[in-house]
């Protein structure tokens, strides 16, 4: 049900079939939503493709919250960067 292929979403881990990553949806539910909640916001994603990135999630949280928080701090460098040029 997960699969990660070079060039698309940035190889990272994804829901197969979708451009949904693990990723995403670690996000979500670690912003209070339930399995039911993240697939009826994603429609097109059923009940089992949701609880396979959760429990891949899950099992590997370390990594992707390390990843998650790489991506927070290029998001906000960026940021500083881009104000700076703007002034």
């Amino acid at each position: 049900m997960l699969v990660a292929t070079p060039g698309t979403c940035g190889g990272r881990l994804r829901i197969n079939g979708t451009r949904i990553t693990v990723q995403r949806i670690a996000v979500l539910f670690k912003q209070g939503l339930s399995a039911e909640d993240i697939e009826q916001t994603y429609e097109h994603l059923s009940l089992a493709q949701v609880y396979a990135a959760l429990a891949y999630y899950l099992t590997n949280r370390e990594e992707i919250d390390a990843a998650l928080a790489e991506e927070d701090a290029l998001y906000d460098q960026l940021k500083r960067e881009s104000t700076k040029r703007v002034k």
